[in-house]
């Protein structure tokens, strides 16, 4: 199993410092020997794919993701587009996060509709896999797109496609037409029981290599007497899926109630044995997003530091 690490808040970096914090994220986590580093999508911040190219710039090694680009405001040309001139700049290390997002994000926010959002997806990564297959050329005609484009970007390996899949329909597409998946909210006996044979037999069934299985999970180094405090924050901070009937569904496939019961948190045993039980239910990527506690700035940079510096001593695989 491979480690990387996700990146998190900016809400204590000061605007004007954030490109250059990007910058160092990426240079850091590639200088202690992680194999990732994956860009969330969040609403109304920077751009996931934008601060990969500007991370492929300062960086050599480590391969760098999106978790993940909302399929439903993006046209797939524009995406494969964007994708394929990224991927140029990061030298082939671009991993294509994707995924139909969420009805609060995409009714409520830009006023789309989420309507058949399986479909929509098989439906774009029909296109995203013709512009990726290196033919100049993208002819495609489905129920939702007809494509015929001119492509003519790199005549580089195309990006790894991750699709965002969380029930049996979409982790089937995702088996069927992506790389692998990328997780959010999946706990081990969800990824064993439900995730890793759905995607696999879809994966066997097209024909397509075994896929990976990238799960984020948020992760806080601490003494065990101040776990549940660390989990009560991870439920402050990221404890959405109330909103999101993907994440409940998801949910009920597993032990964990919530986004707390998912983190790996306690001391270095305690954590090491989580990831280990991630790794035996057959994630092949372990994506750690830290929860830095704290009550100031300072100490919550130092508590993300002592997270990354640990899990930076099992790498690159455990």
């Amino acid at each position: 199993m491979r480690i990387g690490l996700m990146i998190g808040s900016d809400r204590d970096r000061a605007a004007r410092e954030r490109v250059a914090g990007f910058v160092a994220d990426a240079r850091a986590a590639e200088s202690l020997g992680f194999t990732s580093m994956w860009i969330p999508q969040v609403p109304g911040a920077f751009d996931a794919l934008t601060v990969v190219a500007l991370m492929g710039q300062a960086t050599e090694r480590i391969e760098l993701g999106t978790a993940v680009v909302p399929l439903q405001t993006r046209h797939p040309v524009a995406t494969a587009q964007q994708a394929l001139s990224t991927q140029a700049i990061c030298g082939g290390r671009l991993a294509l996060g994707v995924g139909p997002s969420h009805h609060w994000i995409v009714e409520e926010q830009f006023g789309l509709r989420y309507e058949r959002p399986a479909h929509l997806t098989r439906d774009y990564l029909e296109v995203l896999n013709a512009a990726f297959a290196g033919q100049n050329r993208i002819d495609v005609e489905n129920d939702t797109y007809r494509v015929h484009s001119p492509l003519d970007v790199t005549d580089g390996a195309p990006p790894a496609i991750l699709l965002a899949a969380l029930g049996p329909v979409m982790l089937g597409i995702a088996g069927a037409n992506a790389t692998g998946t990328v997780l959010w909210m999946a706990d081990e006996r969800a990824v064993g029981d439900h995730v890793v044979p759905r995607i696999t037999k879809a994966a066997v069934d097209a024909g397509r290599p075994a896929p990976r299985v990238v799960a984020g999970v948020p992760v806080a180094l601490c003494p065990n007497s101040e776990v549940d405090a660390a989990r009560e924050l991870a439920e402050q901070t990221l404890g959405h899926a109330e909103t999101s009937p993907n994440y409940l569904r998801l949910l009920e496939r597993g032990d964990a109630r919530g986004v707390g019961d998912v983190m790996a948190a306690g001391d270095e045993a305690a954590i090491l044995d989580r990831l280990r039980a991630y790794r035996d239910a057959g994630v092949t990527d372990f994506v750690a997003r830290p929860i830095p506690l704290g009550t100031d700035p300072a100490a919550r940079a130092a508590s993300r530091r002592r997270t990354t510096e640990f899990l930076a001593t099992l790498t690159p695989e455990l």
